[in-house]
């Protein structure tokens, strides 16, 4: 059985006058995520583990913030991309394994429509795509509501 196990994590800062986007949702808060792209923390973490579940480096090789295309940029099609590039070499996500760490806003109601909004990005079913959300208990940044960090598990498959 050829599998592969990546981990992604990314932390972006909580900025005014920016939208909150996370795994392809817009939540509505008064802050929004810092970023060259979208900021969508969530996405980028699930991206940094299938490429590195691959050995194939970060989302900054293949879209690196230096570079003006990606400025503003889906992440949701962003995914979409690194799902082709491991596609590509053979390999799928069998399922994923996400935790969003956040003060605030309150996660909960939307998890259903992020899980749906990777599953459909993902083509995978619903019941493969785990999104799950967690308090800092007040504790350093994430805590004190200045960021929000993602921690992603994949298992990739070969073949199929």
């Amino acid at each position: 059985m050829n599998i592969r196990i990546g981990n992604g994590y990314d932390l972006h800062r909580l900025v005014s006058d920016r939208r909150l986007i996370l795994g392809g949702v817009e939540i509505p808060h008064e802050k929004g995520l810092l970023g060259h792209s979208d900021a969508d923390v969530l996405t980028h973490a699930i991206m940094d583990a299938m490429l590195g579940a691959l050995a194939l480096g970060d989302i900054g090789h293949y879209f690196p913030p230096s570079d003006p295309k990606w400025a503003g940029a889906d992440s949701i099609m962003l995914l979409k991309q690194v799902q082709e590039l491991i596609g590509a070499q053979g390999w799928r996500v069998n399922n994923l394994d996400a935790m969003v760490i956040a003060e605030a806003p309150k996660l909960k109601p939307h998890i259903k429509a992020m899980r749906d909004r990777l599953a459909e990005a993902m083509n995978l079913p619903i019941d493969c795509v785990s999104v799950k959300a967690t308090t800092n208990e007040g504790q350093d940044a994430i805590g004190q509501k200045e960021a929000i960090a993602v921690h992603a598990v994949v298992l990739l498959v070969k073949g199929e």
